[in-house]
């Protein structure tokens, strides 16, 4: 470069940072500013050769970022400084010991986070692509700081992304979708989010993008004027009442019409909603809300409104903080017009997200402890490490852009729950020793199946039950993370308890073989009959699954040595590959089909070759019989959405675990209070589940007939063992 290029580009770089400073959301005080400058000049040193793709120098990108930090997000000087800093200790000599020193503790912790984050590659492997998503959302525990502003990095790269390679745009422009806009959306960053998405799409589907930006450009005109005319028509009504106010249109984003033309299957002019006019108004925080509706009701004077599409996000704001009133009324020449209603400071949130609620903080605290509401929510989803990374990102990408739905406590308190909760997700929600113990649910005062799906507006009463505890087909009721992982481990500890009942009752079964109890005798154990752990061995004892007659078995083939010597020969290699863990393996053996969990013939498909534990589903093919395919397999899709009507649902199962359905059949002599003996009796085996009873009674001969579900074969004869020893009762056959 030449020096009077040098010198241009110096001004350039100065002239940048003056912006910077005047372009801040809050007022910086003399301290705030030196600490500014300090990090702006590290910077400019650290890279001072380093330049990027576009041939311009580094030091433009973090300060383009911090830009983003300081207007668009409104974060605090501290942040500004860490945007100017974020890539010092990457890329250059600057150690994080050094940041610690010049700018202390805040500081080098955030530079830190972006830094580890940083070394996250992105990675062509789906799960591996999800693992780092949630290492990087970890590092929230750091500071929530860390994650806006790497959105704001991403923001940039996106931005000044036309110098690379096309296969490079492609990778990134993916990632942003599939992590960064989600992100942004949730913190309540909407403009920067509808920003990613717009470019991301300008690089994953160009001429989709190019095309709908066209006719955007194109109606343009026609649509300033349309807004003229909505705007004539009530600012007269709105000047009456003496408002200070603003009437804006704001177009829809690109990503957000070609969502709706695939969604709808739709042309550009069909799309009726392309743009959204906003009523922003000014006045104190006491008469926000009284003002909303009056401008509610002038507007709906003047227009007819759509019954069905109001939303009140004033009463009830959504968990990312955002408040506004949302109509969509018949406006001018027979379209339909949403109306957002808002007032300054509700503007402000929507359009700068959590940042802007510390603006407010001090005329109303609980904003703060919204967002850390908000940061336990998040947490809690973190630490649940029952869920593998990519069922988490994408159980955190449905939270995400699920719509809310708001339900009441017996009580009129509101909880917000995501699109899709069942009561047990509700009674979770408020305490987990309640969704633990649930044993039933009344909505609006009617009682209905966990499974039932929470509306809107919805009062939820949970029914209680000390007896009351989860089985493994509350995991197919529950939607949200935090029920999911409590019924999880509760499981788990359920399992702990029948596996240590197992132990004393396989002590006891091999004395009468006169087999020793000690660890030589588990391996053997463990080995003959297929499993991993010490602990799965005293589950299948405890249920039932082991009974006499197999530990008869193998008492007989370990007293002959030569049978012995040999099958142990063959077994070495899959020796058990660690007895003493405290886990009970799932023995994935069987696949069942269709809500009656049954067995029937299938054939594996050989485009995704499903193994035992994968999630599946079953296709009915016209001469192949059903074909079982994974979930995400490449065909999935267009199998589901092509021939729906031909999917059947599919699971594997651990056969030994499995709940299955019998009917009992009774005779005997009727008697006084037969009935309640024999429905004590089964009540009294916790092992048991009852769902259908019917008898019948004809001079006094009785017959009866009783489904139960029970875990296996052995737990039903003892069953029918106990109910022959009722007094009346001649006859015990099950169907």
């Amino acid at each position: 470069m030449t020096e009077e290029e040098i010198v241009k580009e110096n001004k350039k770089i100065a002239k940048q940072y003056k912006e910077l400073l005047r372009i801040s959301y809050r007022t910086l005080t003399d301290d705030d500013k030196t600490l500014i400058r300090q990090a702006f000049e590290t910077a400019v040193d650290a890279h001072k050769d380093q330049r990027r793709k576009s041939g311009e120098a580094y030091i433009f990108h973090p300060i383009a970022v911090a830009k983003i930090v300081a207007s668009e997000i409104g974060l605090d000087a501290t942040s500004i400084a860490a945007a100017l800093l974020h890539d010092v200790v990457e890329d250059t000599d600057y150690t994080l010991n050094d940041i610690e020193q010049m700018f202390g503790e805040t500081v080098a912790r955030i530079v830190d986070g972006l830094t580890k984050i940083s070394h996250l590659k992105p990675e062509r492997d789906v799960s591996l692509q999800a693992e780092n998503f949630r290492k990087m959302l970890l590092t929230l525990n750091d500071d929530v700081r860390v994650i806006i502003i790497k959105i704001a990095d991403r923001l940039h790269n996106m931005q000044t992304m036309d110098s690379m390679r096309a296969d490079k745009q492609v990778k990134i422009a993916s990632e942003t979708l599939y992590i960064y806009a989600p992100m942004a959306h949730r913190i309540g960053l909407y403009n920067i989010k509808t920003e990613l998405e717009d470019l991301s799409l300008k690089y994953t589907e160009p001429e989709m993008y190019q095309d709908i930006l066209t006719k955007m450009k194109e109606s343009k005109e026609d649509q300033d004027i349309y807004i003229q005319d909505f705007t004539k028509i009530i600012s007269d009504s709105l000047d009456k009442e003496k408002l200070a106010y603003e009437i804006k249109g704001r177009p829809k984003s690109v990503f957000s019409i070609r969502k709706k033309i695939l969604k709808q299957n739709i042309t550009y002019d069909e799309v009726y909603d392309k743009f959204a006019i906003r009523i922003i108004y000014n006045c104190s925080q006491e008469d926000e809300k009284f003002l909303a509706w009056k401008i509610y009701s002038i507007v709906t004077d003047h227009f007819r409104p759509n019954p069905t599409r109001l939303r009140d996000w004033i009463s009830s704001p959504k968990s990312t903080g955002y408040e506004a009133l949302h109509i969509t009324v018949m406006g001018p020449k027979g379209r339909w017009v949403e109306v957002q209603i808002r007032s300054q400071r509700m503007n402000e949130i929507a359009e700068k997200g959590y940042a802007a609620h510390y603006r407010y903080k001090n005329e109303d605290e609980e904003n703060d402890e919204n967002l850390d509401l908000w940061l336990n929510k998040l947490q809690e989803a973190l630490e649940n490490n029952e869920v593998n990374a990519v069922d988490f990102v994408e159980q955190f990408k449905l939270n995400l852009y699920s719509k809310e739905i708001f339900v009441f406590t017996p009580k009129g308190d509101l909880k917000s729950l995501p699109k899709g909760a069942t009561p047990l997700d509700f009674g979770f929600s408020i305490h987990t020793e309640i969704g633990l113990k649930t044993r039933g649910a009344r909505v609006n005062g009617k009682l209905v199946p966990l499974s039932h799906e929470l509306k809107s507006g919805d009062q939820v009463d949970i029914i209680t039950s000390e007896k009351a505890k989860p089985t493994n087909n509350w995991l197919e009721f529950a939607n949200t993370a935090r029920a999911r992982s409590k019924i999880k481990s509760s499981l788990k500890d359920e399992k702990k308890l029948i596996a240590e009942d197992g132990k004393a009752v396989l002590i006891r079964k091999l004395k009468t073989q006169k087999i020793p109890f000690n660890d030589k005798t588990i391996a053997e154990l463990i080995k003959y009959f297929k499993l991993k752990t010490s602990l799965d061995l005293f589950y299948r004892v405890g249920i039932g699954t082991i009974d006499n007659i197999k530990l008869k078995e193998f008492a007989a083939s370990r007293s002959n040595a030569f049978v012995s010597f040999f099958k142990n020969k063959i077994r070495k290699p899959s020796a058990p590959y660690d007895i003493d863990k405290e886990e009970i393996t799932h023995n994935y053996d069987q696949l069942v089909f269709g809500q009656e969990e049954e067995k029937l013939e299938y054939k594996l498909a050989n485009c995704c070759n499903p193994i035992p534990g994968d999630p599946v589903f079953g296709f009915i093919t016209v001469n192949d019989g059903i074909k079982v395919h994974k979930k995400n397999c490449p065909n999935a899709i267009q199998l589901q959405s092509n021939y729906a009507y031909r999917i059947i649902q599919a699971k594997w199962i651990d056969s030994s675990q499995q709940e299955f359905s019998a009917v009992i059949r009774l005779n005997g002599l009727d008697n006084l209070g037969l009935v309640s003996e024999i429905t004590k009796e089964i009540s009294n085996n916790l092992h048991v589940d009852m769902r259908k009873i019917s008898f019948e009674s004809h001079d006094s001969v009785f017959q009866g007939k009783i489904t139960v579900v029970v875990k296996n074969k052995s737990i039903l004869k003892k069953l029918m063992d106990r109910l022959k020893k009722i007094n009346g009762i001649d006859k015990v056959t099950r169907e």
